[in-house]
């Protein structure tokens, strides 16, 4: 589909698109040697059901979890949920960025009856039009064809698929058709960082499908697509103000930046788990630290690599594999020049001045610090 050099109805919409908070290129990603064959769209079944059938196995809920501050002024570990469709069948995901955006730990669940669940990193994206590319340590899995956007029409059929309010049960269906092409949206998304969205944290989407298929919240990052089974576009906002409008990102407009992370995946980069704060003297006088330097630890991620060496809360971290530590920032540069899987010592602080040494195994950091 074409980009937008022409003036175009610009749509504000009031949330901050559809993930939920809880405290021209081929016109397939996948290369047909690693495609896993879907159910064929029978011809004796009603049209929507085939087309389910067809797609919902490739169809994943995508939970992330995310440090959010307290009112203590520390840090809690809050959940967004949202949903995302395999396009390549060793585990590459597409997803929404807002859905995954600021995630200390992103975790994959498949849609069949009995899920199972992955860790999961982000490879590529772009997150200024709210694209993720995540991967997944799996094969043979179910994916889902990608068609093309620039031959839908008005009035055409389509199929929206996601985890919409992240109720019980598995994904929701919904239907209808495409009730406009080529819009310009804006989205508030207080989550997006001013580095990506501005200082009034605004997303501008172009290219953007409009639809009465119902997307609501959750639904971000699932498929929308043609009664073929072919996504057409990227389940991404949701008019709460309005009846029958949804916003999907067009298909074509995406296809590069899938492409590219497939080809030229974002390396790997170490993770211990933490959310840290720079020790200053009023912080270690307010909490009887023992020391006025290095990492405070606000909190830790679920089932981390701090968490299960037995870094808690309120420790300052001041040595990791040798090297000093002194602020937050610090320990985040000696973390990119270490290696997921590798087992290094962290020498730690705890109140009233008493030191000790945990030896952690890094993980995989599973979103970048800034998407392209």
């Amino acid at each position: 589909m074409k980009k937008l050099f022409v003036p175009a109805l610009i749509v504000a919409i009031a949330t901050s698109a559809c993930a939920i908070k809880l405290g021209d290129s081929a016109s397939s990603a996948a290369p047909a040697d690693q495609a896993v064959a879907l159910p064929s769209i029978d011809a004796g079944k009603e049209p929507v059901e085939a087309v389910v059938r067809r797609v919902l196995p490739a169809v994943v809920n995508v939970t992330t979890d995310i440090f959010q501050p307290d009112q203590f002024g520390g840090a809690q570990q809050g959940q967004g949920v949202g949903t995302g469709f395999i396009v390549r069948s060793d585990g590459v995901i597409v997803t929404n960025c807002h859905v995954v955006e600021g995630g200390s730990k992103i975790t994959v669940s498949t849609s069949e009856a009995k899920p199972r669940e992955f860790d999961a990193r982000v490879i590529g994206g772009d997150c200024l039009h709210d694209l993720a590319v995540l991967k997944i340590d799996a094969t043979n899995l179910p994916t889902v064809q990608l068609g093309n956007s620039s031959s839908l029409q008005l009035g055409q059929r389509v199929v929206a698929l996601g985890y919409a309010l992240a109720l019980e049960g598995g994904p929701t269906v919904t239907t209808g058709i495409v009730s406009s092409l080529d819009r310009t949206i804006q989205a508030q998304d207080p989550g997006c960082s001013t580095d990506v969205c501005g200082p009034n944290h605004v997303r501008t989407y172009s290219d953007i499908i409009q639809t009465d298929a119902a997307i609501n919240h959750g639904n971000s990052g699932g498929p929308l697509v043609d009664m073929q089974g072919r996504v057409i576009g990227i389940n991404s906002a949701g008019d709460d103000s309005a009846q029958n409008i949804g916003f999907a990102i067009a298909i074509d407009s995406a296809k590069d930046t899938i492409a590219q992370a497939q080809t030229d995946p974002l390396a790997a980069t170490a993770y211990l788990g933490v959310s840290t704060q720079t020790v200053n003297t009023a912080l270690a006088q307010q909490f009887n630290l023992g020391v006025d330097h290095g990492a405070y630890v606000l909190a830790t991620t679920a089932d981390g690599p701090a968490q299960a060496a037995g870094i808690q809360q309120g420790v300052v971290i001041v040595n990791v594999a040798g090297t000093d530590i002194t602020s937050a920032e610090d320990l985040g540069k000696v973390l990119e020049g270490l290696n997921p899987g590798q087992r290094v010592s962290v020498q730690l602080v705890t109140n009233g001045g008493s030191s000790r040494t945990v030896d952690v195994t890094l993980g995989s950091r599973p979103l970048p610090t800034v998407l392209p």
